[in-house]
């Protein structure tokens, strides 16, 4: 899990390059896809959560200075386990969406409230 983990941030920090990055991999696809592989094979989820947090992880690092510094993707007032019920959650609420959407509102979940 730790190398996919490792590969996923790589290749995104890569894309993030370009002037126009493209989601690749799980992580693009639509929630609707998400939805019905997680009934097919629920081991599945761990395979997308580990892109949304190499996805998260990226978008760290390629946050301008000060923005989001200090960010936990691990807080304890949200453990890893909530955070994958929270995708689940909008996928299930949001079909029509893609999985990536959810990944961008945990992530400002994880951000709290703006200012």
């Amino acid at each position: 899990m730790r190398a996919v983990l490792s590969w996923v941030l790589c290749f995104w920090i890569a894309a993030a390059q370009a002037d126009t990055a493209k989601i690749v991999g799980i992580g693009a696809s639509t929630c609707a896809r998400f939805n019905q592989e997680i009934v097919e094979r629920p081991d599945a989820e761990q395979d997308y959560f580990v892109w949304a947090q190499g996805f998260m992880s990226g978008a760290l690092i390629r946050a301008p200075e000060g923005v989001d510094t200090g960010l936990d993707l691990a807080p304890p007032s949200m453990p890893l386990n909530v955070q994958a019920d929270f995708i689940r959650t909008f996928c299930a609420k949001n079909n029509d969406q893609g999985y990536m959407d959810a990944v961008r509102a945990l992530y400002h979940r994880l951000r709290g409230p703006s200012l």
